[in-house]
């Protein structure tokens, strides 16, 4: 069994009896993974079969960028993916009958977000009227936002420029962008090559960068006991991980870098076990929050206009995987 959309039937829908009913069966659920560290603990349930006594079946699905996870979701060819707040909030503008649900926080970021400069710049303020770097869908345009109100700044006094993030070295190198706002493994090499220096990161806005997991609403509504087996799966990953050193060497393997470099990838990041996370998620708690200013910084920069609806943050899956 496929928990997926497939030519837009849900098939969940057709096989629901079997997904809730405690018959035995397996039920396999493919999870979209990206080149992100947060990304990567539902490919180790994988390969370590923590999905084994929950009576699923992980089925990681490759995808090259982070943001093609988003328009697999958009185009309803998964229910479940693993985003930013800015992709969540972009697909409630982009696809309203598909405005999903948060289930999970997948990680903070307190460190690995970041705003970067070429170094004859050298600093935040002297980005006033440069151009910059940014990936519309990723978190680049809130990091570079939070960043700039440090000096008195807004998004206005600088001239914002679409890039793949991949771009962010050569057009730093070449003169064609002053800055950028990125993270690694983008950020990692251009530093290292004195392409560029840090001038601000998410460290310095705790409580304000996250990823998130994500489902279909319609979904959601028919699956809550099944999305509370597949957190407590994300949990048993990253207790694993927690004593077992080489859990580093099987995700870093996904992303072609060692099992060091994946450690030192995840640096800048927090992860929120189960059991810490139902504040987090709470009608008027930090996540509920973080979209909210996303979404105000989405329109400012234009990317969405009219009376979009926010994501829906729901707790009840996570009841269901506490004991």
């Amino acid at each position: 069994m496929l928990v997926r959309r497939t030519g837009g039937l849900l098939l969940s829908a057709l096989l629901g009896g079997s997904l809730l009913c405690g018959c035995g069966k397996r039920t396999t659920v493919e999870m979209p993974v990206a080149g992100w560290p947060g990304y990567e603990y539902f490919y180790l349930a994988q390969e370590e079969q923590l999905d084994k006594p929950e009576q699923l079946t992980i089925k990681a699905l490759e995808f090259a960028d982070p943001q093609e996870i988003t328009e697999a979701y958009a185009q309803a060819k998964v229910d479940i993916a693993q985003i930013t707040t800015v992709e969540a909030v972009n697909l409630c503008a982009r696809v309203p009958q598909r405005c999903p649900v948060v289930v999970l926080i997948l990680n903070e970021s307190r460190g690995g977000d970041m705003v970067v400069v070429r170094p004859e710049i050298g600093s935040l303020a002297g980005l006033r009227n440069k151009r910059v770097g940014i990936s519309p869908s990723s978190l680049g345009p809130f990091v570079l936002s939070r960043a700039l109100a440090r000096e008195g700044m807004t998004l206005a006094d600088v001239r914002v420029v679409a890039i793949p993030l991949s771009a962010a070295a050569p057009r730093l190198a070449s003169g064609e962008i002053d800055g950028a706002a990125l993270y690694p493994p983008f950020s990692d090499d251009l530093i290292k090559r004195g392409l560029a220096v840090q001038v601000f990161d998410s460290s310095e806005i705790p409580g304000e960068i996250f990823d998130v997991l994500v489902v279909d609403p319609t979904f959601y509504s028919q699956n809550i006991a099944l999305l509370g087996r597949l957190l407590r799966v994300w949990q048993a990953a990253h207790d694993l991980a927690q004593r077992d050193p080489a859990a580093a060497d099987t995700m870093g393997a996904r992303e072609q870098i060692s099992g060091q470099s994946f450690r030192e990838s995840e640096k800048g990041l927090i992860y929120f076990p189960l059991a810490e996370q139902q504040p987090l998620l709470a009608p008027r708690g930090p996540l509920v929050r973080n979209l909210e200013a996303v979404q105000a910084v989405q329109r400012q920069l234009g990317l969405i206009r009219g009376n979009a609806a926010l994501p829906r943050v729901s707790a009840e899956p996570l009841r269901q995987a506490l004991p």
